[in-house]
């Protein structure tokens, strides 16, 4: 047994968890950091660029939160579980089986992306000048989309084995190397060229790929619990990866199209303007997910060890301790910006409709940003035990109230604050819908059936 899955096993519990998850929480932060300056320097192109890239970040959110997140938790879970039970050979051979499933998913994701993006955008209120900007960028993010989906499998292969210093390495080594290139591309400098929005792009696909180019050096040669070896295929370990990884995929379409469709109301209600101000809020909370995933993913190998070793306890502990502590950290930052809300708006432009409306979003919706980060953590400590059942209802519930309720409010005349309480309102009620299950045994209640 590795010291890393004996840790796991026997380490204590708060200790171990965090152990495990500052250089993940680093790297979150660090890339989040990146994520801010490139649309700090976008934000200097204008208001329409501003837009154009707030209509185009929840899908490429979503490709991340695919591809690490919902994907990605299966494959780490896989991986973790096969470890735990003693199953190495199998664990081995998910290398593969985790890169052919995300090539191909890639492959859909530049497919979908390239061809019905401009009707997306348009549905989300892109009109102009910002759905010229919208086009310029995702043309160029999604043509490298199989890049993201490859780096991700690597990095969950990696994590999935207990350590989450070197996927974070390599993705601080990427974040590091984006800081100067987005500018340069955006702006140019030089002989280089700018090329405006689509140059931000353009520097996240190639700072990417460096990432994905060192993880697999690193599992290529031998440096990790897991090897790559080149097995014969077998369905059960596709079914693996995707009996956790479909249905995270399903609870995060969900999150990302209370994002989409909400943006499409500030759209019809308040146009571009008030889509940049949502848009700038709203990113802030999407910000709040690699945070939380900084935190998740240990929770992910933790619980997944523990449960591939029968001990179910201590795996409920782990997640009900790991929840707390996103609770804390989230509600913080949610209760920070409601505070002082032009600090952080103000980084990305001057309109006052743009800053009207973030204020709003942030002065009314971030104090409940607590409750979205205990779903979240408990969402992936559930990816661990395979148990995905009432993270997905209670995402479901937030879509229902979020959006149907913020629809009926704006149908009936009610400004878009009403649409903010009904998104703060679902907040607090998934995150209390997920604790709640998870505390009282829902990993194992078929167990439980079973064994009457």
């Amino acid at each position: 047994m590795s010291s890393h899955t004996r840790a796991m096993l026997e380490g204590r519990i708060v200790p171990t968890l965090l152990h495990m998850a500052w250089p993940n929480v680093l790297v979150m932060v660090a890339q989040s950091a990146s994520g801010l300056i490139e649309t700090w320097f976008v934000s200097r192109l204008g208001t329409d660029a501003l837009a154009g890239m707030a209509l185009v970040f929840p899908g490429f959110m979503l490709m991340q939160m695919l591809s690490a997140g919902a994907v990605g938790g299966g494959i780490s879970s896989a991986v973790a579980r096969a470890l735990g039970a003693g199953r190495r050979k199998d664990a081995d051979a998910l290398v593969m089986h985790a890169i052919l499933v995300n090539v191909a998913l890639g492959v859909f994701f530049s497919v979908l992306f390239l061809v019905f993006g401009a009707l997306l955008y348009r549905a989300m209120g892109g009109e102009g000048a910002s759905l010229r900007a919208a086009l310029d960028y995702s043309n160029v993010a999604f043509t490298g989309a199989v890049l993201v989906w490859v780096m991700n499998a690597l990095a969950s292969v990696v994590r999935g084995t207990g350590n989450m210093l070197v996927p974070s390495l390599a993705v601080c080594g990427g974040v590091l190397l984006l800081v100067p290139l987005s500018p340069l591309l955006i702006f140019g400098l030089g002989p280089v060229r700018g090329f405006g929005i689509a140059g931000g792009a353009l520097a996240v696909l190639l700072t990417t790929a460096l990432s994905a180019g060192a993880l697999g050096w690193y599992l290529g040669a031998g440096h990790s619990v897991v090897r790559p070896v080149l097995p014969r295929l077998r369905k059960y370990l596709f079914t693996d990866i995707l009996r956790v990884g479909a249905v995270g995929s399903i609870n995060t379409l969900q999150t990302t199209l209370v994002f989409a469709l909400a943006t499409a109301l500030v759209g019809i209600a308040g146009g571009p303007s008030a889509v940049a101000g949502y848009g700038t809020g709203a990113r802030l909370e999407y910000l709040l997910i690699p945070l939380v995933f900084g935190l998740g993913a240990p929770m992910v190998a933790l619980v997944g060890t523990n449960i591939g070793a029968g001990q179910r306890e201590r795996a409920l502990r782990i997640a009900l301790t790991g929840g707390a502590i996103a609770f804390a950290v989230t509600e913080a930052v949610g209760l920070i910006v409601a505070i002082w809300p032009h600090a952080w708006l103000g980084l990305f432009g001057d309109d006052a409709r743009m800053l009207a409306t973030g204020e709003a979003y942030l002065r009314i919706v971030g104090p409940a940003y607590g409750f979205f980060g205990l779903g979240l953590s408990l969402y992936f400590a559930s990816q661990g035990a395979g148990r995905l059942g009432w993270p997905l209802v209670a995402s479901a519930i937030r879509l229902g109230l979020g959006i149907g309720c913020g629809w009926l409010a704006l149908e009936l005349g009610a400004s878009l604050n009403w649409l903010f309480v009904a998104l703060a309102f679902a907040l607090v009620v998934y995150g209390t819908v997920v604790a709640v299950a998870i505390a009282s045994g829902a990993w194992y209640v078929d167990a439980r059936r079973r064994s009457t």
